[in-house]
């Protein structure tokens, strides 16, 4: 880590970035032989993008536990023994991302994304980064072993926080330069190329030049003013679930030297988020603000309605939509709620201290303890959902259980149970923005493409800011796996470019 308050003159690669997708970029870069500044803005005890607030979790693709164990040699016989890992191809990888972009996904890094996804996971662990199944929050117990559903079964070691803890000593150790409070502005280019990185860092603006630039600065989430142009009314009032530093820096400094806008510009991840998180991440709570066990639970909004089928398909493939659903209910909020038949299921974030809940009893006093609900339609609302419920259905959380309910005009897919059994609990929550989906276009090298399709000499990306992958919807732990990807892609081919490769 570098300690030097100066910017140096040149480098070969500057990657504009701290998190993940930046991190991977520069490891490639200096394993190809190049010298790399990285230039974070955030400063040290921020540092690490929407990277550290994430519970670490990555999708990748895996034919069977040998897969696994060559990614998780710590993985012993008796875990193995006790659980049912299943497999994850490269098959239902590309089904997944298909399904639920509703077929819009850019095929080329599509294809990228998934066709890589084991390989650059098994070079991260060659490097260094600890891997390890996601026990708590992907997986229930039946019979005595661990079933794993959603296609989601590797975390990063410590989650967020421990992955940018990896990649950061690890890129100390391969001599790379990171400065902090380094905020990028603007772009030198020449007739042809990208030259350089204009900065902002320790009070003055210098100029880094460069034979390639890569940037992984992240998307416009935590921009108020660009999520109401880019998303839409109302997105100005939604939480934001990471850093506070991913204002659109990157994209803004791109587009202003020609580069093509890609993607779904008026899409975002955006989750159920506790209705009293504060306005940005909090790194001391972490990703612990969401709410993701409503698949077990039914929700209500302000009118004491059900607006959206929760049991709709597994967490993974609903979480990242479901944000902007609750968004669009009067005041922008919702109350989860849960019997104690589905308590036990419910993940660790619902035991946090800074959490907004209520119990009781009985239903009646529940309803009324709902801050901003009608107290009597929650109360008919949750008889008519009980009286719907196919009771006469085995429940089954390991799989899609088909039971659902009948007769409902919003109705339950999956996962239905009666809200009969006290005590019940109530968990209220807002929107959530994790990252946004419109970005830049890159052609196969991690290149950044210009208005007319063309390469922008010296200019690359990788991370949240590319565009094209993600439409509406998003499999749950593609953005780290993408960040990987596509970052290992771009300081590989940075790195060539600045030796004229």
């Amino acid at each position: 880590m570098s300690t030097s308050t100066a910017l140096p003159a040149s480098a070969d690669v500057v990657v504009v970035g701290g998190g993940n997708a930046a991190f991977c970029a520069t490891l490639a870069a200096r394993e190809s032989g190049a010298n790399v500044v990285m230039l974070e803005r955030a400063p040290l005890e921020e540092a690490g993008g929407n990277s550290r607030f994430t519970a670490g979790a990555i999708r990748c693709v895996y034919d069977g536990v040998g897969d696994l164990r060559a990614l998780m040699p710590d993985l012993s016989d008796a875990e193995v023994e006790q659980t049912d890992f299943g497999t994850y191809t490269e098959d239902q990888f590309f089904d997944d991302m298909g399904r639920i972009t509703d077929y819009r996904c850019d095929p080329d890094l599509t294809e990228l994304l998934v066709r890589r996804s084991r390989e650059t996971l098994l070079w991260m662990r060659e490097n260094g980064v600890r891997f390890q199944p996601i026990w708590g929050r992907q997986a229930f117990k039946v019979d005595g072993r661990f079933k794993f559903w959603g296609g989601l079964t590797v975390e990063a070691w410590g989650g967020g926080p421990g992955l940018v803890d990896a990649l950061t000593d690890i890129a100390d150790k391969a001599g790379v330069s990171i400065f902090y409070e380094a905020r990028a502005l603007s772009l030198v280019t020449d007739d042809t190329s990208v030259t350089g990185v204009r900065v902002r860092h320790g009070g003055s603006v210098s100029t880094i030049s460069a034979s390639a630039v890569i940037l992984a600065s992240g998307g416009f989430e935590a921009n108020h003013e660009w999520r109401a142009r880019y998303l839409g009314p109302g997105w100005d009032l939604a939480k934001v679930r990471g850093t506070r530093f991913n204002t659109g820096d990157g994209i803004a400094m791109a587009l202003e030297v020609g580069a093509a806008p890609y993607g779904h510009w008026s899409g975002c991840h955006s989750v159920g988020w506790d209705r009293n998180a504060p306005e940005f991440g909090d790194l001391a709570v972490g990703d612990g603000f969401q709410k993701h066990s409503y698949p077990f639970a039914i929700m209500l909004n302000a009118n004491g309605e059900r607006f959206v089928d929760e049991g709709a398909d597994f967490r993974n493939y609903t979480y990242a939509k479901y944000g902007g659903v609750i968004l669009s209910q009067p005041g922008q909020f919702a109350w989860q709620i849960f019997d104690a038949k589905v308590s036990h299921l419910q993940r660790d974030e619902y035991r946090i201290r800074q959490v907004t809940k209520v119990s009781a009893d009985t239903l009646e006093d529940l309803v009324r303890k709902l801050d901003g609900v009608n107290p009597e339609a929650a109360l008919a609302t949750i008889a008519d959902y009980n009286a719907a419920v196919r009771t006469d259905v085995l429940f089954d959380p390991n799989v899609k259980d088909g039971r659902g309910t009948q007769g409902l005009a919003v109705p339950k897919s999956n996962w239905a149970n009666t809200i009969d059994e006290p005590p019940f609990e109530a968990f209220a929550v807002t929107c959530g923005v994790t990252f946004t989906f419109g970005g830049l276009r890159i052609d196969t090298t991690g290149n950044v493409l210009d208005t007319d399709l063309k390469p922008i000499g010296g200019l690359f990306a990788a991370g949240e800011l590319v565009g094209g992958l993600f439409y509406s919807n998003y499999p749950g732990g593609t953005g780290l796996m993408s960040g990987a990807v596509f970052g290992r892609l771009a300081g590989t081919s940075a790195a060539d470019a600045s030796r004229g490769v």
